[in-house]
Formats: C-alpha cells, structure tokens, sequence
C-alpha cells in the first residue's frame, strides 16, 4: 500500500492514482414539493453540503483522466457522459469541476478543454503544445490509443507497492466508464486488452494470487515495461494528474529515484569492447 502524500501547501490526493478517497457528503434529493402527510408543510431537501478541496481535488483527478482517455479516439466528449461516469452526486458544483480540469489540461497537459458549438454541451481537447516525447508520454497519446489506459494502470500498480489486484483496477477504472464486461468505443474489450493483449505484449505480467475465494488476480509491471519507461516518468504522470509534485509521495520518489541513479551507473561485469586493430 502506498503512502499518503505528505502535504505541501495544496490540496492532498490519495496515493494511488485512483484511490476512492473520501466519499463526498450525500446530495441525492428525496421526493419533494408536496405536503407531507397528516397536513405538516414538507421541509424543502437539504442543500448539498460544503465539500472539502481535498474532495473537489480528487474529483477534478478523475475528470481530468476520464477526459484524456475518451479524447483518444478524436469523438466529442458528451456532457451527459461527464455527469453519468465522474461527476454523480457533484452536479452542483460542476461548472468548478470543469473549470479546475480545463486549467490543468491546458497548464499541465497542454490540452484546451472547448466546447464544439455553442449550447452543444459537447466538448473536444484541442492540442495546445508542439509533439515532445517525454511530453507526449506523460499525457498518454504516444502509439496507440491504448497508450493512455496502459499509463493509469501501470501508476495504480506502481503507486500501490508494485502490485495490485484486479478487482481494485477494475474498481477504480469503472468510475472513469471503463468496464470489465462491457465492450468500450475506443478499448473494445477491455477486460481482454488488459488481461491478455498487454499481457502478451510483456508489458504487464498477470497472476493468481494464491489462496483467494472468490478467485482473484495481481497485476504488476512486465519486463517491457521497464525497458520502455521509467518509475519517474510513470510518477510524474501521476503528479501531473493530481496537480502535485512527485515528491509528495515519499516513498515512491524515493524508489523511483534509486531506479534513476541505478541505470545511470555503468554497467559493471561485462567484457570491454576490443579495439579494433590500427592499419
């Protein structure tokens, strides 16, 4: 399990990418209006109550990845979907919510959050920044549009202690409308691309735990993983979510930076390379 982040001056997340968080106070509305029986005047439903900035933290981190993935496919992002799949029970304070993820989109990721047209109550990413790499990574769009799932699911792992098990992937993949058994628009399966397709490709290994009823599964980062990116890099795509600095979480910086300075010693114990013979 992976530490709480220290605090820094700002609004603290949860350590693992998605973590469930703090449950923000009920506003689901009774059945009102009408007097109430035995003739009292019916109390009008209680106003939603103040959330924390902790609260509205986590909640503009789920809006921000539910945006980046369903912008992998280049389709209108629906307001519909929005209040269905991230916002639930926040519908009050959702022109904040949107306005805190278009400024961290913009200023993190390099997206502008636009409406397509006027009243439409659609939305589109439009790419702000010139193609980097690095950049490119850390947002996700780099490959395939399965890149950006690829990238939420390795910080769970590794912001969980390097392992984690499947019906937490699936908990927390849910809230952004990814679902195990169901066929997604832009993932197609999703429960095969994450299970097997990734799985054979070596960027994650998948594994039964032992000893578990009902059975359950462990996912952890396979060997093409850490060829291809970093501890840091996978942090840092996690900061960049959470609008924090890596080093708020101190355990995982603190591995993350070991496997930095690890790869950059030389390598010790191979043969040198035999100069070639002067003509």
């Amino acid at each position: 399990m992976s530490q709480k982040p220290k605090s820094r001056g700002h609004a603290g997340t949860q350590a693992e990418l998605g973590s469930g968080g703090e449950e923000a106070p009920s506003t689901s509305r009774g059945p009102g209006g009408a007097a109430s029986q035995g003739g009292r005047r019916a109390e009008a439903p209680p106003a939603p109550g103040p959330r924390s900035q902790k609260q509205l933290e986590l909640k503009v981190a789920e809006l921000v990845q539910f945006l980046l993935i369903k912008d992998q496919r280049k389709i209108p992002i629906r307001r519909t979907d929005i209040l269905r799949h991230v916002v639930g029970d926040y519908k009050d304070v959702l022109p904040e919510l949107l306005r805190r993820a278009a400024e961290r989109l913009e200023y993190v990721f390099g997206y502008r959050l636009v409406e397509l047209e006027p009243r439409s109550n659609t939305y589109i990413l439009v790419n702000t920044l010139e193609p980097v790499e690095e950049d490119a990574e850390m947002r996700g769009d780099q490959g395939t549009p399965t890149t950006g799932l690829l990238m939420i699911v390795l910080g769970l792992i590794f912001m969980k202690g390097n392992s984690i098990k499947e019906t937490e992937v699936w908990d927390f993949l849910r809230r952004l409308g990814v679902h195990p058994t169901k066929k997604h628009l832009i993932f197609g399966d999703p429960k095969k691309l994450i299970t097997e397709d990734f799985v054979r490709q070596r960027y994650l290994e998948y594994r039964r735990i032992p000893h578990t009823d009902p059975v359950d599964y462990e996912l952890q980062w396979g060997p093409r993983t850490n060829l291809e990116t970093s501890k840091m890099k996978v942090l840092k795509f996690v900061a960049k979510v959470h609008n924090q600095d890596p080093r708020d979480w101190p355990a995982q910086y603190c591995e993350a930076l070991a496997e930095e300075e690890a790869r950059a010693r030389p390598q010790t114990g191979g043969t040198a390379p035999t100069p070639a013979p002067s003509s």
